[in-house]
């Protein structure tokens, strides 16, 4: 409000300054005559104020002109002047809006109009470290791999863009199924970008399944410095790679330097039932029982499994049935509650013919968690007590039917494994086996088909053996 009466009061004293100006003009006496080509003209002193201003406001407007004529003329030369960079503004908005335009096209998935902003970008801004990457994904999308790869290469010219043109090249390799080539382009992203998180995983899991284990440790021991990997986690896919180049080691005949990396494996995580068994086996090599049986006890505590107390059984191949119950004590106290741990110690029994401990053994197993392992468990128990062949054959038609039990189970594709790999076999991503029950139960044949023939006798024709499982289940029913 006060600013505007300022602005009002200005002006008022603005126009009565000029109109007191005019009034003393016309006052004054006199004037000027010009005369040009016999024309004399006479002007008061007011004619020949105004007169004097539009001289100069001629003479202002002449010289603009005439720049004007300059900035042309330059300007069809080919100079800089103001009027090509109104141009090259107008020209960079236009192919600013198509690169965004081009962007939003592609977040919404039409490439075809990605990829035609993309160049009408290109062609307006002729910034190709702006519109190449636009380009490459837009060809991507549209299927156009060609046009695609060679954008990606444009990439690799500049410094500044050729992390972003050999991560591309290397995913179109990964999916046309090329890993030799994609695993040389990891390693070439790895080494300009050592932190980048993605490229570590997509290089640990090619050099994996290139069974490159030196070169996935090294890439192991980057991504725990550069903290995108806990340091339990790190240990524990660290002992994987040791255990998986221990075995390499060993399958080329240098059995100490497999023992020792064997033992290097259960060392970083003591859980891992492969590294156990390897390490185990490694001392029994070098007779030391004491070193075996202990690295056993320690990852059966943790978590008991078959191939764990197979190992332990070898530590003392030759000894009598009395004695293995006896010694496997240091294993059955171990987490005695188990399914594990309930079926081993009923195989023992079973194994000493101490049939009614191996009952007792089984506890509730047969119906609380039945599986085709624990059903021909108690089909071998009812045979050693004496029971009649058709009870035997009824525990044995469950056990054909029954879950196999825990199994070696892909953590992301639920794929089964008859046995430890450190890749999936299916989607062959690193260390996602893990000895569990499958979410869904499979018919299978039991674990311990091997024991079929001392339980029931030999079997001559098959016909027999399907009425015979026909019957006990109807018994089984009735």
């Amino acid at each position: 409000m006060f600013l505007s009466l300022i602005k009002i009061l200005l002006f008022v004293a603005v126009v009565m300054g000029l109109t007191f100006g005019a009034t003393m003009l016309m006052d004054v006496s006199g004037g000027a005559t010009i005369a040009i080509a016999g024309i004399e003209l006479t002007l008061s002193p007011l004619q020949l104020t105004f007169a004097l201003i539009a001289l100069v406001v001629l003479v202002w407007l002449g010289l603009k002109l005439f720049k004007f004529l300059i900035a042309a003329f330059r300007f069809l030369n080919g100079d800089e002047t103001a009027i090509s960079r109104y141009f090259d503004r107008n020209r960079e908005r236009k192919g600013f809006e198509a690169l965004s335009e081009g962007m939003m096209a592609l977040a919404s998935g039409e490439g075809h109009l990605a990829l035609t902003k993309a160049q009408r970008a290109e062609k307006l801004l002729k910034q190709p470290q702006l519109t190449n990457l636009l380009t490459a994904q837009a060809a991507e999308m549209t299927g156009d791999k060609r046009t695609a790869e060679a954008t990606y290469k444009k990439l690799l010219e500049d410094e500044k863009t050729r992390f972003v043109g050999v991560r591309g090249i290397m995913k179109q390799k990964l999916q046309s199924g090329d890993t030799e080539t994609a695993l040389k382009l990891a390693k070439k992203a790895f080494s300009l970008k050592p932190k980048h998180e993605e490229t570590q995983d997509v290089l640990l899991k090619l050099q994996a399944k290139a069974e490159d284990w030196k070169g996935a440790r090294e890439t192991l021991g980057a991504k725990l410095k550069s903290g995108s990997l806990p340091r339990d986690v790190h240990k524990r896919r660290d002992a994987v790679l040791a255990l998986s180049e221990a075995r390499d080691v060993l399958a080329d005949g240098k059995d100490i330097a497999a023992r020792e990396g064997a033992i290097e494996a259960n060392r970083l995580s003591p859980d891992l039932i492969p590294a156990a068994v390897m390490a185990a086996r490694a001392y029994i090599a070098q007779d030391n029982a004491r070193y075996a049986a202990r690295v056993l006890t320690k990852t059966w505590a943790t978590k008991p499994h078959p191939d764990l107390a197979a190992a332990f059984a070898q530590i003392a191949p030759d000894e009598t049935p009395a004695a293995r119950l006896k010694r496997f004590k240091a294993l059955t106290k171990q987490s005695p509650t188990h399914p594990e741990t309930m079926m081993l110690l009923a195989e023992l029994n079973i194994a000493a013919e101490d049939f009614p401990a191996a009952k007792r053994a089984l506890g509730d197993l047969v119906e609380a968690d039945p599986t085709a392992r624990s059903l021909t468990l108690m089909a071998a128990i009812e045979r050693g007590q004496g029971a009649d062949d058709v009870v035997v054959r009824g525990w044995l038609a469950r056990a054909l039917t029954a879950p196999r039990g825990p199994q070696w189970i892909c953590d992301s594709c639920q794929h089964i494994h008859p046995a430890w790999t450190p890749t999936c076999d299916n989607c062959e991503k690193f260390d996602t086996l893990a000895w569990t029950t499958p979410a869904t139960s499979d018919v299978a044949m039991p674990a311990g088909t091997e024991m079929l023939p001392l339980i029931v006798g030999q079997i001559a024709d098959q016909s027999v053996v399907e009425a015979d499982v026909v019957d006990a289940e109807v018994i089984g029913e009735t």
